[in-house]
């Protein structure tokens, strides 16, 4: 006799398979593989210029000031530009393979090892990543990766106590961000706070000037929807189903909105994956039969489940505590962390705009010509694009600096530096660079307002944003 599905009662429950779910574990399976992929091609692009060798944060200067257990990596056995980025496209080939299947053509064991082995990869980047890798959901993907490793494949039904920490793991990563909202800035309680958020987010996408022109009541809308989605709904994850699929469904359809409305990176694909492998999917043709669970893994299951439970004891507290930390890890592993967004939401959207020039010495009459970075607002008449689920390190940065130039301390000055010296690998990160034959002579960096245009403004100029001077962010600065 077939064994029931866990959280069915249709039946009997086998607390360790639930071969009724190998389609949402395929489904969740494929996905990881292709969020893999997607962060190790972006490490790949990008570390030569931030933290490659003579990057803007060293690698090897960082690890010769931070010990082995505050960042375990792979890089401590040796590091080079190219080792790094062959462990970078090797992760990115691996995780390709992940995704054409390639866990279900070995044994059981082996399989496992191919879910290790990106998990390994990924956080020997993140651990030596420093500010560039200083994002949630980075150690949302380490949390998630480490628990894929233990899904097993066709030889086994998915277990039950995986299926159940992947539940836990969600309704952390959504409660703790409905909570820190609640907690946080009072707009979210007036649920006023989407009259600003599509504007002063980190990364526009295209549609992101349609939602912000929205009618105010809609926003006032998103943001109790958002409530009811992240306070209320992840407790249905544990219950029975169809119940548990709707509220990950809810979950889904919530995710899919940020996706459209803007650019964050592959937290919201990563959610959305999360939340396929609680869904009852009706399978379209008979799953595979799986064997009997061999005893060795049924006690690697058994020892995750305790080791999570153990390391879950501070994310709770975190969760309970009047105050709540946003993205911290505990461990430096990054098994299990605490999660949260938005705790606060800008009211007026500043924006750095660096600017060279080939005059020596600069005056009033100096033609300054400014750089354009690929995703964060700079020209005012070019189109926010859609980047995510790609993660331009570079200009989430610069929005974080263009809030305060602490943000900024370690790393903007040698990015003047490389701009003066038309650095190649730091060019490439650009959308622009004015200067494509000879460095300029003077780089500097001012911040504006930006604001969206209306709707008539929009028509009658064509430009998405308006743009008032704020102040100097640097003055001109040549290379010594």
């Amino acid at each position: 006799m077939p064994r029931a599905a866990p959280w069915d009662h249709t039946g009997g429950v086998d607390w360790f398979g639930a071969p009724d779910h190998w389609l949402a574990r395929l489904v969740f399976q494929r996905g990881l593989a292709a969020v893999y992929l997607v962060a190790f091609a972006g490490a790949a692009l990008q570390f030569r210029a931030l933290i490659g060798a003579r990057g803007l944060l060293p690698v090897p200067a960082y690890l010769a000031r931070v010990p082995w257990r505050a960042a375990p990596s792979l890089f401590r056995l040796h590091y080079s530009d190219r080792f790094f980025a062959g462990c970078a496209w090797g992760g990115a080939a691996l995780s390709a393979a992940l995704l054409a299947g390639v866990d279900g053509l070995v044994p059981l064991w082996a399989a496992m090892l191919l879910w290790l082995v990106p998990w390994v990869l990924y956080l020997s980047v993140v651990n030596v990543g420093q500010t560039w890798y200083g994002f949630g959901w980075e150690s949302l993907l380490l949390e998630t990766g480490f628990l894929a490793v233990f899904l097993g494949n066709d030889e086994v039904a998915p277990p039950v106590l995986v299926l159940f920490l992947l539940r836990w793991l969600l309704f952390r990563l959504e409660f703790g961000a409905g909570m820190i909202k609640i907690r946080g800035d009072a707009c979210w309680r007036n649920l006023t706070c989407l009259y600003f958020h599509h504007e002063t987010q980190p990364m526009p996408g295209p549609l992101s000037w349609f939602f912000h022109r929205l009618p105010r009541p809609l926003h006032r809308l998103e943001a109790a929807a958002n409530h009811v989605t992240q306070l209320v709904v992840p407790f249905l994850l544990f219950t029975p189903q169809p119940v548990a699929t709707a509220a990950a469904s809810v979950m889904i359809v919530t995710q899919l909105w940020l996706v459209l409305s803007g650019n964050f990176a592959w937290l919201n694909w990563l959610t959305i994956v999360l939340a396929a492998s609680v869904l009852g999917l009706p399978p379209p043709y008979p799953g595979p039969a799986p064997g009997a669970a061999p005893l060795w893994y049924e006690v690697l299951v058994l020892a995750l489940t305790v080791l999570v439970a153990a390391l879950s004891v501070r994310p709770v507290r975190n969760l309970l505590s009047r105050h709540q930390s946003m993205n911290r890890s505990y461990d430096a592993l990054h098994l299990v962390n605490t999660y949260g967004a938005f705790g606060s939401v800008g009211r007026v959207r500043l924006e750095i705009v660096v600017e060279g020039t080939a005059d020596t010495a600069p005056g009033p009459g100096t033609r300054w010509q400014a750089y354009e970075f690929r995703g964060k607002p700079g020209d005012p008449r070019r189109m926010p694009r859609q980047f995510a689920p790609y993660h331009l390190r570079l200009d989430w940065m610069m929005w974080f600096a263009a809030l305060s130039p602490v943000y900024a301390r370690a790393w903007f000055g040698p990015f003047v530096e490389r701009l003066l010296d038309n650095d190649r690998d730091t060019l490439r990160l650009l959308r622009h660079c004015p200067f494509p034959d000879a460095p300029p002579a003077h780089v500097r960096a001012r911040v504006f307002r930006y604001r969206y245009t209306t709707w008539r403004e929009r028509r009658e100029t064509g430009a998405w944003w308006e743009r008032t001077y704020v102040r100097e962010f640097l003055p001109p600065t040549r290379l010594r």
